[in-house]
């Protein structure tokens, strides 16, 4: 077990990426960002139309907008998604499976 307060080392992929996967993460981060945030949005702005059900001309209009920055939010994320894992480079022949009982 690790001290408190210290993070035990991450697991690194044995992937390499390239160029292209790299120019690609930060799009996936934000796609996923962004459907991450509106479905919280939408799960709000749900909840507090069930609760509270606003008056304002306005609402009928406005509580939907997540659910629809939601539906374009996921296939962008999956397209990009699709793309940076495409872009990587393919593991070497010793990170295989099959060559693992030979490390020992």
């Amino acid at each position: 077990m690790n001290a408190p307060g210290r993070r035990m080392p991450c697991y690194r992929s044995p992937r390499r990426h390239s160029p292209a996967s790299r120019r690609l993460a930060p799009a996936v981060r934000w796609a996923g960002r962004l459907l991450c945030w509106g479905l919280a949005a939408g799960m709000t702005t749900a909840a507090l139309d069930l609760v509270a059900s606003p008056q304002a001309a306005w609402w009928p209009t406005v509580w939907p907008l997540p659910w629809y920055l939601t539906g374009l939010s996921i296939p962008a994320w999956a397209i990009l998604r699709a793309r940076e894992k495409a872009a990587q480079d393919p593991p070497d022949g010793d990170t295989l499976p099959g060559h693992w009982d030979r490390a020992a």
